[in-house]
């Protein structure tokens, strides 16, 4: 053995009972700075140890999944290597991101696989890779179709010719998510057989965890000028939703745009669709006065285009028989992927829906909304949403946001980009349309506005 690792669970007992376990999924949930992350990278290494021998050696690999490459970087990353160093128990490759562990002790070999869903390579690579088992951090931020996927990779290696797999399965750690999460409704609603949570004590409460290797005060500073769901959700550990950064609609008002709506008869609905592991589908209609009211939305989970563009179908026969339809959509839904020929296009103009490819361009997807929720028509909100609507109206309210660039230094900095989140999807679809709609008065606006140049009239000397 290269050097000891010290770990003591007596200062984290809910880890401890977390590694004990034995679940095919197993989640830690608890306040910032409890231990999560720490006890995640130790279970991987026993978990590794737990595994039967073959040909004189224990064999695991395991997946190590994180939302964007930044935060696997600059936390995951880290802390791995700051308990299993670099060098000393094995060689991390950091072209790949990947760490083969093989000094550790005598026959074992561990590789950890990280991978970011941000690249969309290494989500093609996530999803074929052959494992023993996967660690998900900071899991409130993975779509449930990635772990869904995940579950059909792990218990794949070591393969059962060569002693199989001790424990195949998932585990995950998270901050507090809010309750319209999926890990809400796995863990406190469906609670399947199989599946564990163990919650750590909040912060701020005397059998609080980990409290030994924080500096004094950690907690109480936290809570300083901060508002209650953020104490809720980071320093009690319990569950809320907290916008952690800022809304890509700050104009939208719930109490201005959002009321009940019934279709206009005679009036086209114009679909808008995005695509991906969680389809999205959005049912507007532009009334003859300008207004244009948001009536209906489709979402899903693990569906490919097949199977959601049917559902689709059936909802609207069954809802909006009466009308006919416009449909726009992501224009890389004309791409072919990797493991089919037709285009999701193509499926979709199979079943008879005339699809066009909406404006990409992402400054005017987001202006053409904008447009809308800025204008009056008669003293009523151009933009008017249903409350039927939830996951988009949701994101109005702020859950479909610019992350904070975590930084030192004073001042707040956000990505340029929305956050890919379960939010997104539904919005992206909804952008869609808004190019056609309003991309060509955004347009024409733009041009008006852009300065105009001064004449050349020479250059004074003096």
């Amino acid at each position: 053995m290269a050097e000891d690792i010290v770990y003591d669970y007596g200062d984290v007992p809910t880890v401890k009972a977390f590694s004990e376990a034995r679940a095919p999924i197993r989640g830690l949930m608890g306040p910032f700075g409890s231990g999560k992350s720490s006890g995640c990278v130790m279970e991987l290494i026993k978990w590794g140890a737990r595994q039967n021998v073959y040909d004189g050696k224990r064999r695991a690999r395991f997946a190590v999944v994180r939302n964007t490459y930044q935060q696997l970087r600059d936390t995951t990353i880290k802390t791995f290597l700051e308990w299993i160093p670099n060098q000393v128990f094995g060689v991390y490759q950091k072209s790949y991101h990947e760490y083969m562990i093989d000094n550790l002790e005598p026959g074992l070999e561990i590789e950890i696989l990280f991978r970011a869903l941000d690249r969309p390579e290494q989500i093609s690579n996530l999803l074929s890779l052959e494992l023993t088992g996967a660690w998900i951090n900071e899991a409130r931020e993975i779509p449930w179709p990635v772990i869904k996927a995940l579950q059909g990779r792990v218990n794949r290696f070591p393969a059962a010719s060569k002693g199989g797999c001790v424990d195949p399965g998932i585990i995950m750690d998270t901050n507090p998510p809010d309750e319209d999460s999926w890990w809400f409704k796995l863990f406190e609603i469906d609670r399947p057989e199989g599946a564990m949570i163990f919650k750590q004590p909040g912060g701020l409460a005397p059998n609080a965890e980990n409290k030994r290797w924080l500096n004094p005060g950690y907690y109480e500073n936290m809570a300083i000028g901060s508002d209650p769901d953020y104490i809720k959700v980071y320093i009690n550990g319990e569950y809320g939703f907290i916008r952690d950064g800022k809304p890509v609609f700050p104009e939208y008002s719930d109490g201005i745009h959002c009321a009940p709506l019934a279709p206009v008869a005679k009036v086209v609905i114009k679909r808008g669709w995005d695509f991906g592991l969680t389809p999205a589908c959005v049912l507007t209609q532009v009334t003859p006065d300008g207004r244009w009211l948001i009536l209906d939305e489709l979402t899903a989970e693990d569906l490919g285009i097949e199977t959601f563009s049917d559902a689709l179908l059936r909802h609207c026969a069954q809802n909006y028989s009466e009308f006919s339809f416009e449909d726009y959509g992501d224009p890389a839904g004309d791409a072919k992927s990797q493991t089919d020929e037709k285009t999701c296009f193509q499926i979709l103009r199979g079943k008879g829906i005339k699809i066009q490819p909406g404006d990409q361009t992402l400054t005017l997807r987001l202006e053409s909304v904008r447009k809308p929720l800025n204008t009056l028509i008669k003293g009523k909100p151009q933009l008017q949403i249903d409350p039927r609507c939830k996951v988009l109206r949701r994101g109005f309210m702020g859950r479909y946001q610019y992350k904070r660039v975590k930084i030192t230094g004073s001042g707040e900095r956000f990505h340029d980009m929305p956050d890919k989140n379960d939010y997104s999807h539904p919005h992206d679809a909804l952008q869609y349309v808004a190019t056609k709609v309003f991309g060509s008065a955004v347009k024409s606006r733009n041009e008006k506005e852009k300065p105009v140049p001064l004449p050349n009239i020479g250059v004074l000397r003096i």
